[in-house]
């Protein structure tokens, strides 16, 4: 298989240090070598530019949106990125950076796609809006603005309007959502897997649902975002927004595999890594082993 691995060194969309090391950090631990050892054939194609702004300016280009202008640039560029390599029969691998970049990577799949499908693997939402975000963090906005709701220069992102359907839409693993999120959630008929529904049903019969519901629709390939903050906190120093009672690494490769045993994931995102937080390198060595755990199986 042909991997285009993409990097996404951006923090303007959490608004902490940290996060735009990870793209270099993980090249540092050896995801190339990671892999290649599964026979496939990798492109780096290096980090995306990310414009400089100053902190005193993020909230220059929105009132409520901060470091909107540069977000908005960066994932256009990430789309047609994520867009050209699908063309080329490449699987794009697009690490971060914080998770305002899946805006971008769905967007290129989209385009791509006749049906797109999108699995968010988070233990936030991220579909606030400019009017619901309690912290005028864009990292907590593009699978809403995927969905169509949101600033117009997001939900057009790329190319105009809605990037991928309410009932093409998986949120595995949240546990920490805004009464926005919850609201929307509720309206749009989301398919949302809460920590406390996959506790009440177990984790197996929630996989086998969302893998039921996809078979049983036109989704044509699937985008798959990947947070590792969805992990327990305590696996995961090394990220801005950790939450407990998430899942172990055991649960989470249980999920990568039978996901990645559809043959239907076409493109993924690895992102929130902040090697400023990590302990002894804990977080990057271990999306190292989910790295090697997912080419082991795709």
């Amino acid at each position: 298989m042909d991997i285009s691995l993409i990097g996404v060194p951006i923090m303007y969309g959490c608004d902490r240090q940290g996060a735009q090391y990870g793209p270099d950090k993980l090249r540092q631990k050896g995801i190339i070598e990671t892999i290649k050892k599964h026979e496939n054939n990798i492109y780096d194609l290096g980090n995306l530019y990310i414009p400089y702004i100053p902190e005193m300016d993020k909230l220059t280009f929105h009132d409520t949106i901060k470091y909107l202008k540069p977000i908005v640039y960066i994932n256009t560029n990430l789309a047609h990125c994520v867009y050209s390599a699908l063309t080329s029969n490449s699987f794009p691998l697009v690490i971060g950076g914080d998770h305002s970049l899946g805006l971008g990577s769905i967007s290129g799949s989209s385009k791509f796609h006749k049906e797109l499908g999108v699995i968010w693997i988070d233990a936030h939402g991220d579909i606030n809006t400019h009017e619901t975000s309690p912290s005028k963090n864009a990292h907590g906005m593009p699978l809403g603005a995927a969905l169509g709701k949101g600033d117009s220069s997001l939900v057009n992102l790329y190319f105009y309007g809605t990037k991928v359907k309410p009932e093409n839409t998986f949120i595995i693993g949240a546990r920490d959502l805004d009464e926005g999120e919850i609201k929307l959630a509720k309206e749009l008929e989301l398919n949302l897997y809460t920590m406390d529904t996959i506790k009440n049903s177990g984790l197996k019969s929630i996989i086998e649902d969302v893998i039921d519901k996809i078979k049983n629709s036109n989704i044509d390939g699937i985008h798959l975002s990947f947070d590792i903050d969805v992990l327990d906190k305590s696996l995961v120093p090394g990220t801005g927004t950790p939450v407990k009672n998430g899942f172990n690494i055991e649960e989470a490769k249980m999920i990568l595999k039978s996901l990645l045993d559809t043959k239907m994931i076409k493109s993924m995102d690895l992102v929130e890594l902040n090697p400023l937080l990590d302990e002894n390198d804990t977080t990057s060595n271990l999306c190292i082993e989910l790295v090697d755990f997912i080419f082991e199986h795709i």
